[in-house]
């Protein structure tokens, strides 16, 4: 398969509620998740081509704060080709840091692990990503060749900002870009942030979770437009990459719909940073395997 069909998501969830309770399920208005939700279900979701290009690779990334299910999704990619990559959790405050990221990494399931995540946009601290005994653990993960995924609120972004001043050599991914007050329709703030964010070149940016901060039923393109410009304009495409946040997408839409959303925002780029967008930043970041998914056959 040529370059140019390949399609990565960059940002997916799934959870069986069976095994593994998601409490944040139960907060008012989620009630569409309240299920189970497969890698099956998302090829199955993600039927919508974007420029050309049919779903390829995925990076599954964690829920709760939980390292078995880390370990979950560690198994899932090792079974499943569509799953490239894992964003998982540990808990970065623990003396043992260290040693729960290599016992995460050994064995077959252990090189999915590509990236770490923490639900900062939950800690009312507003400096916890500066606290020694966190920076040691964002410490611990670089020096493992590991990423770190920034789940963050807009007023979250000063302590972002000085973790990317004091960690440059981290590579660091702005998850669902910083959660625009898109429906406030008061983006002010949120811009200062990320351009401030975007500075620093070690900083990469998901282009994804932007409906559910939209209108949920009245949202339309146009009320994104603003917000991928600031995004194009202060990260530039090489540093943007594609994720649909499925399954949260479902309550504003759902896959096909943001994936429609998505081709007409790249209607004015080039080849090459269309590329980069749906590709080829994700692919760099999380060392993705281009040759494994589905041997090289678009999933759906």
């Amino acid at each position: 398969m040529s370059d140019a069909q390949i399609l990565v998501d960059a940002h997916h969830h799934v959870w069986n509620l069976d095994v593994r309770p998601q409490p944040w399920l139960d907060e008012p208005g989620h009630e569409p998740l309240r299920r189970n939700f497969s890698s099956h279900a998302l090829r199955s979701a993600a039927t919508r081509p974007i420029a050309g290009r049919r779903l390829t690779s995925t990076v599954v990334v964690q829920c709760i704060t939980s390292v078995p299910e880390t370990r979950d999704l560690l198994a899932l990619a090792d079974s499943d080709p569509l799953v490239g990559a894992v964003v998982g959790w540990a808990d970065l405050a623990s003396p043992a840091i260290g040693d729960v990221l290599d016992d995460l990494r050994t064995g077959s399931a252990g090189r999915y692990l590509r990236a770490v995540r923490h639900i900062v946009q939950g800690e009312s601290d507003p400096h916890w990503l500066g606290r020694p005994d966190v920076e040691r653990g964002l410490r611990a993960v670089g020096e493992r060749g590991l990423g770190y995924d920034l789940l963050i609120r807009s007023h979250q972004f000063p302590q972002a900002i000085r973790l990317a001043e004091r960690l440059p050599g981290l590579p660091l991914v702005l998850d669902h870009a910083g959660k625009p007050p898109i429906a406030r329709q008061d983006l002010a703030d949120w811009e200062r942030g990320v351009r401030r964010l975007a500075a620093h070149p070690q900083v990469r940016c998901k282009v994804s979770g932007l409906v559910t901060e939209a209108d949920h039923e009245k949202w339309t393109v146009d009320d994104i437009r603003p917000v991928w410009e600031v995004l194009l304009a202060a990260f530039g495409p090489d540093r943007l990459m594609f994720g649909s946040d499925w399954p949260v997408c479902v309550l504003a839409g759902g896959w096909n719909r943001w994936a429609a959303t998505v081709e007409e925002l790249l209607a004015g780029c080039s080849a090459a940073e269309t590329e980069a967008v749906l590709a080829g930043t994700a692919s760099t970041f999380y060392r993705l395997d281009p040759t494994r998914s589905k041997e090289g056959t678009p999933c759906c």
